[in-house]
């Protein structure tokens, strides 16, 4: 029968009645020799942290001092070299805290705190008051330059705002001469950087740069923000590059970028600017900021920690990062955050957790074949692009169970936590009673109550029959094993004598003297299970009944009596009776093997 198709023309979208007539597109940068597409990001920028001051604005309660501490030491302690701390002529708090660094020596001397002020005198002066005393500062100026605001907000022209610019460049240059004492860096932003015309943001930061007179050895930062991000990233990749060209004294200033991320694209904005020639980014841990946040410096270091190039910021505990800067913000990291959310590390699926598992276990012989510990051998699990590990995660949240889960989430669990390495077919089995379990709760099981529920279908106490001791003998020429040994039966004793391929086979043929017959050994393993109190060892075993087939599982600490136990596990579990657990393979999965 040949497949019906549905005319393509059926399936259009229609248009959604939106006003887009109110937007215009942004218009390109004509740029055709741009060079940043076939450039690789191969080493760190320069970071600067912004989170005391540009973050701190904009948290529904900003930071006391206590916690402004915190979140310094915080960022120092991970190895930023550059934090802006504050707006000091703008806020009571924010001078305490400046001098409060400087007057106790919080500061060290490979640091250099930021302070940010507006392009007014009587700012520019109370901001440079708040920094007598420091050893070294970055001292940051800033008014917006953009289109709209020179018409909406501030009724100026471009001349008057370039006017600004200068008169407030060449009052920073005289308050730094009178502090030589200190170590003063300036950084000047046209703020709204894109929505500035790019030929005037250019013959601005020309003229700023030509008053503050920078050096190859003092150099001055420029730095472009994406204020309110309103472009493509390809975009702003253009604008940075066009000035990255053109700038007239471009090797003594460090070109910075501040991207916003109001189209959600921030990072890729960063990334792409880059490329384009910036060297240094502003931003916040965890994308704090206004609207939709700053540029998410997290993000950014372990994007390079990825491709093998070291962000020169320590993300090695990035849960107690996460922890200090959700206690600063009072503000949660989002569960999906790239690298630091709860679940980002985590399969439900049961198709990736299967793969997880097979990546795991590849590594694990890569490792053996090299003589290394995984720690030290090259990354490589399918679905996690980052080892928790190196960030200081566990891999207790990598697998997490539920309804779409497979036979690989519960294995793995059992696996990494209870030491269990359970035969493929018993993962299927074991698979089949999981679901059962989350398909009538709907929720997902920890893996306490997977080894629970493990331990009800395969580990039980109060079976029928229960092995009560046992002495094996030699192995007869023939290689068969013998074995004497009592069961309980239903509650009464009885002793068995048995012979067969190995324990477990002298075992069942010990029971066809008890009357249990038709019980044939189809598989069995074992191994040895890590433990802090003496050797265990674990033992599964596959028996078949009239045409049925499932699993049953020892666990002692003499590895003849945990193969037992697992045979009386899987007679146990084929026998009929409302306390046995009838379970047929097939039924476990598809045709092709696949997880349920």
């Amino acid at each position: 029968m040949a497949v019906r198709h549905t005319p393509s023309d059926q399936l259009r979208q229609l248009p959604s009645g939106m006003p887009t007539w109110r937007y215009d597109l942004y218009p390109p940068v004509v740029l055709p020799d741009r060079a940043w597409p076939g450039r690789t990001l191969d080493r760190a920028p320069m970071w600067c942290a912004v989170d005391l001051r540009d973050g701190n604005q904009a948290l529904p309660v900003p930071m006391d001092l206590d916690r402004k501490r915190q979140l310094f030491d915080l960022q120092v302690g991970m190895g930023f070299k550059e934090i802006e701390v504050g707006f000091p002529a703008a806020s009571k708090t924010d001078f305490d805290f400046v001098r409060l660094l400087i007057e106790e020596d919080l500061v060290p001397d490979d640091v250099a705190i930021q302070v940010i002020m507006p392009a007014r005198e009587e700012l520019i002066r109370r901001t440079y008051e708040s920094l007598r005393g420091v050893r070294r500062a970055v001292v940051h100026l800033y008014h917006s330059t953009s289109c709209l605001q020179r018409e909406v907000v501030f009724g100026m022209t471009r001349d008057q705002v370039r006017d600004l610019a200068v008169r407030s460049t060449e009052l920073a240059v005289k308050l730094a001469l009178d502090m030589s004492d200190s170590c003063i860096q300036y950084e000047y932003t046209p703020e709204s950087f894109t929505g500035t015309e790019l030929d005037f943001a250019l013959e601005i930061s020309n003229a700023v740069a030509s008053v503050w007179g920078p050096g190859p050895d003092a150099k001055m930062i420029l730095n472009l923000p994406a204020t309110v991000e309103m472009s493509t990233p390809n975009v702003y990749a253009d604008q940075i590059e066009f000035l990255h060209r053109n700038l007239e004294r471009r090797k003594d200033l460090v070109l910075s970028i501040h991207p916003h991320n109001d189209r959600g694209t921030a990072v890729a904005a960063a990334e792409l600017a880059c490329l384009a020639g910036a060297e240094r980014i502003e931003g916040c841990l965890f994308g704090n900021g206004e609207r939709t946040g700053n540029v998410d410096l997290v993000t950014l270091g372990l994007n390079l920690f990825t491709q093998g190039v070291d962000a020169m910021i320590d993300f090695s505990d990035l849960g107690s990062v996460a922890a200090t800067v959700e206690h600063c913000n009072r503000l949660p990291v989002h569960p999906r955050h790239p690298y630091a959310g709860e679940l980002v590390h985590t399969a439900f699926s049961g198709s990736h957790q299967d793969a997880v598992k097979k990546g795991f276990e590849s590594m694990e012989r890569q490792a053996a074949v090299a003589g290394k510990p995984v720690s030290e051998v090259p990354w490589a699990v399918p679905y996690l692009p980052i080892d928790p590990r190196d960030i200081g995660r566990d891999y207790e949240a990598v697998i997490r169970v539920n309804s779409q889960s497979g036979k690989a989430g519960a294995a793995y669990l059992l696996r990494s936590e209870y030491h269990l390495d359970l035969p493929r077919p018993l993962q299927i089995e074991f698979a089949g009673t999981i679901q059962q379990h989350t398909d009538a709760t709907g929720e997902e099981l920890s893996v306490q109550q997977i080894w629970t529920v493990f331990e009800r279908e395969y580990l039980r106490a109060d079976a029928p029959i229960e092995l009560l001791d046992h002495r094996i003998g030699t192995a007869d020429g023939d290689g068969s094993t013998s074995l004497e040994c009592t069961v309980s039966l239903s509650g009464e004793p009885r002793s068995l004598r048995g012979r067969g391929e190995g324990t477990p086979g002298a075992l069942l043929d010990g029971l066809v003297h008890a009357g249990l017959t038709g019980y044939e050994l189809r598989h069995f393993a074992q191994h040895a299970l890590t433990s802090v109190d003496g050797s265990r060892f674990a033992a599964y075993v596959q028996v078949a009944h009239q045409g049925r087939t499932t699993w049953g599982v020892g666990i002692d600490t003499d590895p003849d009596t945990a193969a037992l136990r697992a045979v009386v596990g899987g007679v146990n579990r084929l026998r009929p009776g409302p306390a046995a657990r009838q379970v047929a393979a097939p039924a476990l999965q598809d045709a092709s093997g696949a997880a349920l």
